[in-house]
C-alpha cells in the first residue's frame, strides 16, 4: 500500500517536533511524550480533552521545545474510532491511526505485556515513520463524518437480520424440543394456544411465556428492519452524495443488486486507490507466498483488511458467472478453472473476486468495462 503523504517537517533537529503517543483504554489513558531523544509518560482520564491539553503543555515545557512546536501523534485504531483524530487535527496536531495487527511484537513464547510497554512501542514507530523509514506499520485512511455516518444503515440492517435470526431460531428449537416443526413464524401470540405436544397436551405456562417473549422481541427486530430498510431505499433514490452516485452506477450492471452495490461501496470503494494492486491488497484479497531457503509455496490470500468486502466479492464473483456469461472474465474463469474439481473452482472464485474487484473499481473511477459486460435493461 502506498505510503500516505506527511507535511514536510523542519529540517533542523528532531528537537522541534513533539511525538505524542495513545494508549487509549476505558477508563485511563496512557500518553508519551518525546522530542526524539528524551520520554516522558503521563497518564489521564480516558476522553479528557482538558487534561490532555495540560499535558501537552507541560511536555513542551519540560523538553525544551518551542511553544509553536511541530506536533504529531498516533494511536491504535479500536472502539474509540476516530473521533480522537477529528480532535486532534482541529488542535493542528498531525495524526496517524496505526493498524493494530500491523504493530511489531516480540515474538518470545511468553513477553511482557502492559500499557506503558504498548505507549512506548507505539513512540518508537512513530519516530521511526516520521523520519522516513518505510512500511514500519500500516496507516488507516480516515473516512470523513459523512462517509462514517452513512454506512451506519447497512451494518446496522446486517446486526438485526442476525438479531431476527437469532430469534427465530430459539422459537423453533423450543417448539421442536415438544415435537412442533413450524415452516414460517408469525409474530402474533394467538397461534401459540393452538398449538399441541405430539402427546396431544397443550404447551407448559412456563414455555408459553417464553415463547411469547420470544415473539415480541421478534416483533420488535422485524419492525426496525422495515423502517431502516425503507430509509435506505428513499436514499437510494433521492440522495445525492457521491456514493450513493457510485451505488447507482454499479447498479447498472447485470449481476450487481442493491444490497451489494451499497455495501460494496460504502464498505470499500470510498477510498482512494492509486492502482489494482493497492485495490487488492486492501481487501485482503492479494496472494501471499512463503519463501525461505529452498521453500517456495504460496500460503493463498492475505485476509487482511475488511472481511465484509471479501465474502461479498465472493458472492458477486459466482453471480457475475451467471448473469454475465460472456463476459472476460467469465470465459477467463471458465478457461482456466471450469474443467476442475470442486476445490479447484472454489480457488478459481477468489481469484475471480480479486480480478472483478479491480475491474469495478476502474468503472467507478475511469467508466471502462472488461469486454463482453452486460448492462441491466
Amino acid at each position: 500500500m502506498k505510503e500516505i503523504q506527511m507535511p514536510k517537517y523542519e529540517s533542523n533537529g528532531l528537537h522541534q517536533i513533539l511525538y505524542i503517543a495513545f494508549e487509549l483504554g476505558n477508563t485511563k489513558w496512557d500518553l508519551a511524550f518525546s522530542n526524539g531523544k528524551n520520554i516522558r509518560y503521563k497518564t489521564i482520564p480516558a476522553r479528557s480533552m482538558l487534561d490532555l491539553e495540560k499535558e501537552i503543555e507541560l511536555a513542551i515545557e519540560n523538553l525544551n521545545l518551542p511553544k509553536d512546536v511541530q506536533m504529531v501523534s498516533c494511536y491504535e485504531a479500536g472502539r474509540d474510532g476516530f473521533w480522537l483524530h477529528r480532535a486532534l487535527t482541529e488542535k493542528d496536531i498531525t495524526n496517524l491511526v496505526a493498524d493494530s495487527s500491523s504493530i511489531e511484537v516480540n515474538r518470545k513464547a511468553r513477553r511482557n505485556k502492559s500499557d506503558r510497554l504498548d505507549v512506548n512501542s507505539l513512540m518508537r514507530m512513530l519516530i521511526r515513520h516520521i523520519n522516513g523509514e518505510g512500511r514500519v506499520w500500516s496507516i488507516l485512511r480516515i473516512p470523513s463524518s459523512e462517509i462514517e455516518d452513512e454506512r451506519r444503515l447497512h451494518r446496522e440492517l446486517e446486526r438485526l437480520q442476525k438479531e431476527q435470526t437469532a430469534h427465530t431460531n430459539r422459537i423453533r428449537s423450543l417448539l421442536c424440543a415438544q415435537g412442533i416443526v413450524v415452516n414460517s413464524i408469525m409474530t402474533s401470540t394467538h397461534w401459540l394456544s393452538q398449538c399441541k405436544t405430539r402427546d396431544g397436551q397443550p404447551l407448559g405456562k412456563r414455555l408459553r411465556g417464553e415463547l411469547t417473549r420470544e415473539l415480541q422481541r421478534l416483533k420488535i427486530v422485524r419492525e426496525q428492519l422495515q423502517e431502516v430498510n425503507k430509509e435506505k431505499a428513499l436514499m437510494f433514490k433521492e440522495s445525492e452524495s457521491d456514493l450513493v452516485s457510485k451505488a447507482r452506477k454499479l447498479l447498472k450492471l447485470r449481476g450487481i443488486g442493491p444490497v451489494s452495490s451499497w455495501n460494496l461501496v460504502h464498505e470499500f470503494l470510498w477510498r482512494e486507490f492509486y492502482n489494482r494492486k493497492e485495490v487488492a491488497s486492501a481487501a485482503g484479497l492479494a496472494p501471499s507466498r512463503y519463501q525461505s531457503g529452498k521453500m517456495n509455496h504460496d500460503l493463498g490470500i492475505s485476509k487482511a483488511g475488511n472481511r465484509r468486502v471479501r465474502s461479498l466479492m465472493v458472492e458477486i464473483a459466482w453471480l457475475w458467472l451467471r448473469y454475465q456469461p460472456k463476459n472476460s472474465l467469465s470465459l477467463w474463469y471458465h478457461q482456466r478453472f471450469g474443467s476442475g474439481g470442486k476445490r479447484m473452482r472454489k480457488v478459481g472464485i477468489v481469484a475471480l473476486a480479486r480480478k472483478l474487484l479491480v475491474a469495478l473499481w476502474k468503472y467507478l473511477k475511469l467508466g471502462t468495462l472488461p469486454e463482453g459486460t452486460l448492462l441491466k435493461a
